[in-house]
């Protein structure tokens, strides 16, 4: 199988990344990367090829005739993609990783480890926190009573390759930088999709990548940290880029890898409130290779195809 791609939004972060995993995937041909910034210049990451970024329309996608489009746009620019494939009726599989489609129940939410895999063909990638929430709230969900709280700092490439505060690296100096601490998006995509009560608190620091997140959870019953650890470790049994331990995973140990890690638990005294540590790559396991886990599921290929 040959996996015609158009990846359109090529010159972010996650979009270098997503080229550089599709450069070695057996499956995937990179036949398009569309950057208006970089048209014309060639695709280095990409080994399979000689590959230069063009500055695509919507019908130039569409006229590619793809089997699948990439979208790797900052928020609110995906439509008009989707329209344009949707009106030719192209049978072309498009995945987003904005939030542009993240509450459109029209779109196969995909988070695998959390959520039953479905082969669809319009797939809405999880937020890069919205993951590291999901990932340590729903081992213990039917547990949680009352609002749930996290906790997140992000490296500052989270906030994309636009200049911005949560990005410059002179404001970030031995800095931690708090952000939309109230309604913020991931909070909302969390809280829709797990059906809880959601509050979270963002911040950016000085490092490029990688993100830590601890959330507190409130148990509708006393339970022992030895039962929360044995809830977790069935839970991620079979999930094989969620690795569990005892000691809270750090930054360090996720960066440049397509792994999450998940645990350092600790339990009130009473047992009835928890705190628990996620901690992942955003540009990878929070986008990148978390949307080629999808593309792998959507294509009927084994999950990992591209990730070993």
């Amino acid at each position: 199988m040959t996996i015609k791609t158009v990846l359109v939004g090529a010159r972010g972060y996650v979009g270098s990344e997503l080229i550089s995993i599709i450069s070695q995937h057996s499956s995937i041909e990179l036949i398009a990367a569309s950057s208006r910034e970089l048209e014309g210049k060639p695709v280095q990451q990409y080994a399979k090829s000689e590959l230069s970024y063009g500055n695509l329309t919507p019908d130039d996608v569409v006229e590619l005739s793809p089997n699948l489009v990439i979208l790797a746009l900052p928020n609110g620019l995906a439509s008009s993609f989707v329209t344009a494939l949707d009106q030719k009726g192209a049978s072309t599989t498009v995945i987003d990783l904005s939030a542009d489609y993240r509450f459109d129940r029209d779109w196969s939410y995909s988070l695998p480890e959390v959520y039953q895999p479905k082969i669809m063909t319009r797939i809405s990638n999880p937020g890069c926190y919205a993951t590291a929430m999901q990932l340590s709230i729903a081992p213990v969900k039917h547990l949680v009573q009352g609002r749930v709280s996290c906790f997140g700092v992000s490296g500052y490439s989270g906030a994309g390759t636009s200049p911005s505060d949560k990005n410059n690296t002179e404001l970030l100096a031995e800095n931690v930088m708090p952000y939309s601490l109230a309604n913020h998006l991931h909070e909302k995509e969390v809280s829709n999709h797990l059906n809880t009560d959601i509050k979270f608190s963002p911040h950016v620091a000085e490092f490029f990548r990688g993100i830590s997140l601890t959330s507190h959870i409130p148990l509708i019953e006393p339970i022992s940290k030895g039962d929360i650890e044995k809830l977790y470790r069935d839970f991620y049994r079979n999930a094989e880029l969620v690795q569990v331990q005892s000691e809270p995973p750090q930054i360090t140990q996720v960066t440049k890898t397509y792994e999450a890690i998940v645990g350092g638990w600790a339990v009130s005294d009473d047992g009835t409130h928890l705190a628990v540590n996620c901690s992942l790559d955003n540009l990878l396991k929070g986008a990148a290779s978390q949307a080629i886990q999808n593309i792998n599921i959507a294509f009927g290929l084994p999950q990992l195809e591209g990730l070993t």
